[in-house]
């Protein structure tokens, strides 16, 4: 049976041994050019991936508890340190994002559509949004943010795109659950029955709208359900807001 010593002594090593783990997990977090995965952490430090799991919890509630200027967060599967999105105004004075090229609109609304109806082909792409999209793709593609998933088993067999573990990182996603939905950037149905009130014509092939005796239809254009949505990535730029990050680095055209 063992003394209060040795047990005593054999506490003292374990907890020295979790802190050890906890520094060297930090230490290769910092370093990593990727969001580390946990699998890959547990082989370094030789403990179990849950153990690693909980370790990188308990220091991102640590850090968030002394109001740190970074956080440890998840993103696509692994974990990463981040300026805190608390300070992104203060990031980006720094970065001077001003000066920084962005994707454009055109790619910014084709993404959004890859990541909502992924996988997806190019010609689906291109029904979509009404033009030739090749270009663009090739854009996202070269930058990382889409992959050639598959092919359509159908005729022809069409290369399937979708978004990649890059894209999730760039956003601040650890999944494709986490995109917003879709519902909230949908107008209401009093928005469209407004709409359409706007735009009818009576029998009398006079247009309602600007008869000056019908009731003026005004339609509140802050509304937290907008009347346009160019293309559903006006959600993930408000994701990327938030996150500090709007693909910087991706050029535009």
């Amino acid at each position: 049976m063992s003394t209060k010593a040795e047990r005593d002594a054999t506490g003292s090593r374990l907890v020295e041994g979790r802190t050890e783990t906890r520094r060297a997990i930090e230490a290769i977090v910092m370093v990593a050019d990727e969001p580390a995965d946990p699998r890959l952490l547990a082989q370094l430090v030789e403990v179990a991936p849950e153990v690693v799991e909980a370790i990188c919890e308990e220091l991102a509630a640590a850090y968030e508890a002394e109001e740190r200027g970074f956080e440890l967060v998840k993103v696509a599967g692994g974990w990463r340190f981040q300026s805190h999105s608390d300070l992104s105004p203060y990031v980006e004075r720094f970065v001077l994002s001003g000066q920084s090229s962005r994707l454009s609109a055109a790619a910014l609304e084709t993404l959004a559509i890859i990541a909502y109806k992924q996988p997806i082909s190019r010609a689906q792409v291109s029904a979509i949004r009404g033009v030739n999209v090749d270009a663009v793709m090739r854009t996202l593609q070269q930058r990382g943010y889409i992959a050639e998933l598959a092919r359509d088993p159908g005729p022809g067999q069409a290369v399937l795109f979708g978004t990649t573990s890059h894209f999730l990182e760039r956003l601040g996603l650890n999944g494709l659950g986490e995109l917003p939905a879709l519902g909230e950037f949908v107008p209401s149905v009093d928005v469209l029955e407004q709409l359409e009130r706007g735009l009818r014509i009576d029998d009398e092939g006079v247009d309602v709208a600007e008869d000056p005796q019908t009731e003026e239809v005004v339609i509140d254009l802050t509304d937290p359900q907008p009347v346009h949505l160019s293309e559903p990535l006006e959600a993930l730029e408000v994701l990327a807001e938030d996150s500090g990050d709007a693909f910087d680095d991706a050029p535009r055209g």
